[in-house]
C-alpha cells in the first residue's frame, strides 16, 4: 500500500512537471541563446543577430525530449496502476487548478511532446541566419506547457486558463518574422483567439452559476439534473465559440489560412497538429459530457463539420501557395473530425450502438493521424522554403524532382491524408464513413455521406496538385530547375532525423491498425464515456475499399479536369482563381469590427448622453427648479465677491500712490466671478465624462447581472 501511494505521489509530481517545467525551461533556453548570440556577434564583429546559437537549439530539443520521456513514463505507470492520476493545486484564482490523466490525455500528451521534439530538431537549421530566434524558442516552450495544461485539465476553468496562455504565447509564432503580412495575420489570430476566449469564459460563468460545477467528470450528472435546457444551450454555444475558434471551424476559420503561411514551418506544424486539437478537445467535452446523445446539438455539430470539411477542401484546391494549401487542408480535416463528433453524439435509434463506437474510434484516430500527417507535411514544406525561399507553386515547381528522401516523406503524408489504403488516414476515414453507414438515417445524413466522400476526393486532388508541382513537373525557368537539381545537400542531419523520424512514425502507425491504432482508440474510449469494446473493423473489406476508391476517383477527375485545365493557364502556370471578395475577414469581420460596430456603439453612446442631458434639464425645470434667493447675486459668490473687493481696494491704493501716473481700472469682482465660472464649467465637464463612463459601466454590469439572475 505504501509503495502504491509512493507511485501515485511520483505520478502527481510528473503531472506537475509536464505542465510547469516548460516555463522555466523556456527562460533558460532564451538566456542561453542570447548569450550565444552575443558571443557570436563579438567574435564576428557584426551587429546582426545570429540563429539563436547552438546552445539554444540543443537545449530546446533536450527539453522537448525530456517532456516526451516524462509523458511516456507517467502514462505507462499511470495507466498500469489502474487508477486515475490527479493533481489539485488549490487557491489559484479562487477555483484552483486541477489536472488528471486518462487514456485519451496520455496518448495525446505523448503525441504533443513528439511533435514538439521533431519541430525542435528542424528549427536549428530552419532559423539559421535569422533574427530573434531565442524569443521564438522561449514562446515555443511556453506554448508546450500551455498545451499540456489544456490536455491534462480536469475542469473547464483550468482549461480556460491554459487556453488563454496558449493563445498569447502562440501569437509570437505568427508574428515571428515581423513583416507586414505576418503582423496582420498575427493580429487576426489574436483577435479571434481573445474574442473566442472571452465568449468561452461567459459560458463557464453560466455553467458554474446554473450547475454549481465545471469539473468535467461532474458535468453529465449536473446537466441531467438541470431542468433548464435553454441555459445549457446558451452556455454550450458560448463554449463552442471559444473552442471552435481555436480549432479553425467555420466560420471562425479566418485566422488559419493566413497564420500558417506567415508562421515559420516548425510553428505551422504545431499550430495545425496540436493547437487546433485543443479546440477539438473542448468540443469533445461538450458533446460527451454536456450534451450526450442530444439530437439538436449533434445536428449543429454535423452542420458545422460539413461546412468546415467542404469549405477547407475547396479553398485548398484553389490555393497556389504551399503552406496556405496545407493550412486550408487542416481546416478541412478538422471538419472531418467534427463530423465524427456529431455522429458520436447522435441518439441511439432502434438499432445497435455500434455507430457510436465507430465514430469515437474514427474521431480520435483522425485527430492523431492529422497531427502526425501535418507534422510531416509542414516540416517538408519548411525544407522546401529553406532552400527555395519561396512558397508559391510556380516558384518552387520542380524543386524535389531529384530528392528521393524528401519525395518519399512528402508522399507518405500525402497518401495518408488522402485516405489511401495501407496508410493511417484511410483507417480513420473508414471508421468515420462506417459510422454514418451504420447509423443510416434519412436524406440529410445520406447527403452528408456523399459530401464526406466528395470532400475526400478534393483532398486527393489538392495533394496530387502539390506533389506533382514540387516533385514531378519541371520549373518553367530552366536555369532555376538546374539549380534545384544540383542542390544535393539540402538538409542537415538534424533535419533529416526530424523528417525521417516523423515519416517513419506515420508509416508504421498506419501499417499497424490492429496492433497500434485500435489499442490507442481503446485507451481513449473512456474519455468519450464508452465502455463497450466493439467488434474489430474489417478495414480492407470490399465495402470499405469502395468508399476509398470513390474518393480517389473523384480526386482524379477534379485534378485532371479542373486543376489541370482551369487552374492552370496556357503556359502551364498555376493561377489563383479564388474570388478575392469571398475573403470572410475582409468581407464581414473587419468591416463589422472596424466600422459598423464602432458607429453603432457611437450612436448608442450619443443617444444615452442626450437622454441623460434631457433628464437633467427636465429635473431642473420641475422637481429641482431654481428658486430666487432673497439676496441673489448677479454673478459669482461670496468668496469671489470678497476676494474681488479686496483686490479692488488694493488697486485703488496703488492708483493713489505708486501707479498715480498709470492707474489701472479693473473690476476684480467681475474677473473673480468669471474665473470661478470657468473653473466650475471645466470641473462639470470632467464630472460628466466620468459619470457617463460610470453610467455605461454600471449599465453593462446591471444587464449582465440581470441576465444571470433571469436565466
Amino acid at each position: 500500500m505504501q509503495r502504491f501511494a509512493w507511485r501515485v505521489t511520483e505520478l502527481e509530481t510528473g503531472l506537475a512537471f509536464l505542465v510547469f517545467f516548460p516555463f522555466p525551461a523556456g527562460v533558460l533556453v532564451f538566456l542561453a541563446g542570447r548569450a550565444s548570440e552575443k558571443r557570436e556577434r563579438n567574435a564576428r564583429g557584426v551587429r546582426e543577430e545570429s540563429a539563436g546559437g547552438r546552445p539554444g537549439t540543443v537545449l530546446l530539443a533536450a527539453c522537448a525530449a525530456l517532456e516526451l520521456l516524462v509523458m511516456t513514463l507517467v502514462s505507462y505507470f499511470g495507466m498500469g496502476s489502474g487508477q486515475r492520476v490527479s493533481l489539485d493545486i488549490a487557491d489559484v484564482c479562487g477555483l484552483g487548478l486541477h489536472f488528471t490523466l486518462d487514456g485519451f490525455r496520455a496518448v495525446y500528451g505523448c503525441v504533443a511532446a513528439f511533435l514538439w521534439l521533431m519541430a525542435a530538431l528542424l528549427s536549428g537549421e530552419y532559423f539559421r541566419g535569422r533574427r530573434r530566434v531565442s524569443r521564438f524558442y522561449l514562446f515555443l516552450l511556453w506554448t508546450l506547457g500551455a498545451a499540456m495544461g489544456v490536455f491534462l485539465s480536469a475542469d473547464l476553468y483550468t482549461t480556460f486558463v491554459f487556453f488563454e496562455i496558449m493563445s498569447f504565447t502562440s501569437y509570437a509564432w505568427v508574428a515571428q518574422e515581423e513583416t507586414g503580412p505576418a503582423l496582420r495575420a498575427a493580429a487576426t489570430y489574436l483577435a479571434v483567439a481573445v474574442t473566442g476566449g472571452l465568449v468561452m469564459l461567459m459560458g463557464i460563468f453560466l455553467l458554474y452559476h446554473r450547475l454549481g460545477t465545471v469539473v468535467i467528470e461532474e458535468l453529465p450528472g449536473a446537466a441531467e439534473a438541470c431542468g433548464e435546457k435553454a441555459v445549457l444551450y446558451a452556455a454550450g454555444a458560448c463554449l463552442l465559440t471559444g473552442f471552435g475558434a481555436k480549432a479553425g471551424a467555420f466560420p471562425l476559420h479566418i485566422w488559419l489560412p493566413k497564420a500558417h503561411p506567415a508562421a515559420p514551418a516548425p510553428a505551422s506544424a504545431l499550430l495545425s497538429g496540436i493547437l487546433t486539437k485543443t479546440g477539438i478537445y473542448g468540443i469533445l467535452i461538450l458533446g460527451c459530457y454536456l450534451f450526450p446523445q442530444d439530437r439538436a446539438w449533434s445536428h449543429m455539430i454535423l452542420a458545422l463539420g460539413a461546412a468546415t470539411m467542404f469549405g477547407g477542401a475547396a479553398l485548398a484546391v484553389f490555393s497556389v501557395d504551399l503552406k496556405r494549401t496545407l493550412a486550408c487542408s487542416s481546416m478541412s480535416q478538422i471538419g472531418f473530425i467534427l463530423v465524427g463528433i456529431g455522429m458520436l453524439g447522435m441518439p441511439q435509434g432502434s438499432g445497435n450502438a455500434q455507430y457510436r463506437l465507430l465514430a469515437a474510434s474514427g474521431t480520435f484516430l483522425h485527430m492523431v493521424n492529422h497531427s502526425l500527417i501535418k507534422l510531416v507535411l509542414f516540416l517538408a514544406a519548411g525544407v522546401v522554403y529553406m532552400n527555395a525561399h519561396a512558397l508559391n507553386l510556380n516558384a518552387i515547381r520542380g524543386f524535389g524532382r531529384k530528392k528521393p528522401l524528401l519525395k518519399a516523406i512528402f508522399l507518405t503524408g500525402a497518401l495518408a491524408i488522402g485516405g489511401i489504403p495501407l496508410f493511417g488516414g484511410y483507417v480513420s476515414k473508414t471508421l468515420l464513413h462506417e459510422s454514418m453507414a451504420e447509423y443510416g438515417g434519412g436524406g440529410l445524413l445520406r447527403a452528408l455521406e456523399y459530401l464526406f466522400l466528395f470532400s475526400g476526393g478534393l483532398t486527393v486532388a489538392y495533394m496530387a496538385k502539390l506533389f506533382a508541382a514540387i516533385f514531378v513537373e519541371k520549373n518553367r525557368d530552366p536555369a532555376l530547375q538546374e539549380k534545384y537539381d544540383r542542390r544535393e545537400a539540402y538538409m542537415r542531419p538534424a533535419s533529416v532525423l526530424a523528417l525521417a523520424g516523423s515519416g517513419t512514425a506515420l508509416l508504421v502507425w498506419g501499417l499497424c491498425p490492429h496492433a497500434l491504432m485500435e489499442k490507442a482508440a481503446g485507451l481513449a474510449r473512456g474519455f468519450m464515456r464508452l465502455e463497450e469494446a466493439g467488434h474489430p473493423a474489417a478495414y480492407f473489406s470490399l465495402g470499405n475499399l469502395k468508399g476509398s476508391l470513390i474518393s480517389v476517383g473523384i480526386g482524379a477527375a477534379v485534378y485532371l479536369v479542373f486543376i489541370r485545365r482551369v487552374l492552370q493557364n496556357r503556359s502551364g502556370e498555376y493561377v489563383d482563381a479564388w474570388p478575392g471578395w469571398l475573403d470572410l475577414e475582409e468581407l464581414v469581420y473587419r468591416p463589422v469590427a472596424l466600422y459598423a460596430l464602432p458607429w453603432i456603439l457611437g450612436v448608442a453612446c450619443r443617444v444615452l448622453d442626450s437622454v441623460a442631458d434631457w433628464l437633467v434639464v427636465g429635473l431642473r425645470k420641475t422637481l429641482y427648479r431654481d428658486s430666487p434667493l432673497p439676496r441673489e447675486r448677479t454673478e459669482g459668490n461670496a468668496l469671489t465677491a470678497g476676494l474681488g473687493r479686496t483686490l479692488n481696494a488694493f488697486q485703488g491704493l496703488g492708483n493713489r500712490t505708486w501707479r498715480r501716473k498709470n492707474p489701472l481700472h479693473r473690476d476684480y469682482v467681475h474677473l473673480a466671478a468669471v474665473k470661478n465660472q470657468q473653473f466650475r464649467e471645466t470641473n462639470r465637464i470632467i464630472q460628466r465624462s466620468l459619470s457617463f463612463g460610470l453610467l455605461l459601466f454600471c449599465l453593462g454590469l446591471a444587464l449582465t447581472l440581470l441576465y444571470l439572475i433571469w436565466w
